[in-house]
């Protein structure tokens, strides 16, 4: 017997898939032992997975998404991830099944937000990097790159990777298939100009005709306040070296990740 729970209408659905790739990394510069197990316990504090899933929660509310269920995980000794699984149907639609009535409240549990962190502390020069990857997968009429501006404000961003892709079709009611309903130039359109401001390297690809794209941007050179863990090391001997370091380290992220 079909139950009501294995057979929800779909029909006139956008199935169109649009996801996008938000990753990010953040840079500090660890004089000492103590300093570098600070920054560890700081971002774990800072960046756990109950942090994650706030975050997560609100880009759900700026693309106007429903959530359907959560789960998050904190790793040992650091890391955390969390799944956000979401609908783009607020409220609920009833629809008729086999004959069984208006009984079914449908939602779309095809959409989804992920979040892994990274946090690494080893490097032998002192040089502590805190990376993001958030990846939004959507179906319907949801578009994630409405959530830019926030994602850009709920983490310090030194270099970022965005990447968004559409794939799939959907159908007008004449029957035409249609392979994007939101047309752009570049992903930097979504980010506000006081943002882009604060990244003296860009790159953009933007490949229209195969539904891709991609931004990346990095900071100029900012000053050290900006990457030490303690104030009072603005006076170490060796911090022009460690900003030597820290600006490769950068260079080599933006370049090749």
């Amino acid at each position: 017997m079909v139950t009501m729970q294995e057979k929800v209408k779909l029909s006139g659905f956008n199935n169109l898939t649009k996801i996008l790739s938000f990753n990010l990394y953040d840079f500090a510069i660890a004089m000492t032992e103590e300093q570098r197990q600070a920054y560890i316990a700081y971002i774990d504090e800072r960046y756990s997975a109950e942090r994650i899933r706030e975050i997560a929660r609100k880009v759900c509310e700026i693309i106007e998404a429903n959530i359907l269920t959560e789960c998050i995980q904190n790793y040992d000794p650091v890391g955390a991830s969390t799944m956000t699984l979401m609908s783009d149907v607020k409220g609920g639609k009833w629809e008729t099944v086999d004959g069984l009535g208006a009984a079914v409240a449908m939602h779309l549990d095809k959409s989804h937000i992920t979040t892994h962190t990274y946090p690494d502390a080893s490097s032998p020069d002192g040089i502590c990097t805190f990376r993001v990857d958030i990846d939004v997968a959507t179906c319907g009429d949801i578009i994630p790159l409405r959530a830019l501006d926030y994602m850009f404000h709920a983490f310090e961003c030194d270099v970022v990777y965005i990447d968004y892709v559409v794939r799939g079709y959907t159908r007008l009611e004449s029957g035409k298939k249609i392979y994007n309903d939101h047309y752009f130039n570049s992903i930097q359109d979504f980010i506000p100009r006081e943002v882009l401001d604060r990244y003296v390297y860009r790159q953009d690809v933007n490949l229209a005709n195969d539904n891709i794209w991609q931004t990346k941007l990095m900071v100029g050179n900012v000053g050290p306040e900006n990457y030490l863990l303690d104030a009072k090391d603005i006076e170490h001997p060796d911090l022009e070296q460690k900003m030597q370091q820290l600006r490769l380290e950068m260079r080599e992220v933006f370049h090749l990740a």
